[in-house]
């Protein structure tokens, strides 16, 4: 079985070798949709019985390790130097520094990564994260798969 769990954030960043608009410093209003897989839990008289995993612990677990930390953030990539050195210079600036350029791709490959070791197994029901698709806008979303990310 596969549950799925949406949440939203609003982050700015911008890709510095685009060629277009996206390398001006810009937002998005992000959604995450976080996708278990695991088996339906039999458990009589248990809070979980029924389920894959609670929605409210994939929200709390998602938003303490991944949401929180990009929500009103900066999300800037360690080789744009001007502008991490900017935000740096901004006391008190809600600034998240990443190895890599902050594409919708490269994101929700870091928040699978960042993720996927808080899923594993909570309930002995063979629970694993098995998707997360990141929405930088209604129209445009990247997954990073399990099987894909896998196979590398």
């Amino acid at each position: 079985m596969r549950i799925t769990r949406k949440l939203e954030f609003d982050a700015g960043h911008r890709i510095p070798d685009h060629r277009s608009q996206c390398r001006h410093l810009h937002g998005h209003r992000y959604t995450i949709m976080i996708t278990l897989r695991g088996e339906i839990i039999e458990a009589s008289g248990e809070p979980v019985n029924g389920m894959v995993m609670d929605f409210s612990d994939v929200k709390a677990i998602a938003k303490t390790h991944l949401v929180d930390h990009w929500d009103h953030a900066f999300l800037v990539y360690r080789g744009d130097h001007k502008v991490a050195e900017f935000l740096a210079s901004m006391p008190d600036h809600k600034t998240v520094v990443l190895d890599c350029v902050p594409t919708a791709e490269n994101l929700a490959q870091l928040a699978f990564r960042i993720l996927d070791p808080l899923y594993r197994d909570t309930y002995g029901n063979q629970l694993r994260l098995d998707r997360v698709r990141l929405y930088e806008t209604p129209n445009c979303w990247a997954d990073a798969v399990r099987a894909d990310l896998e196979d590398r």
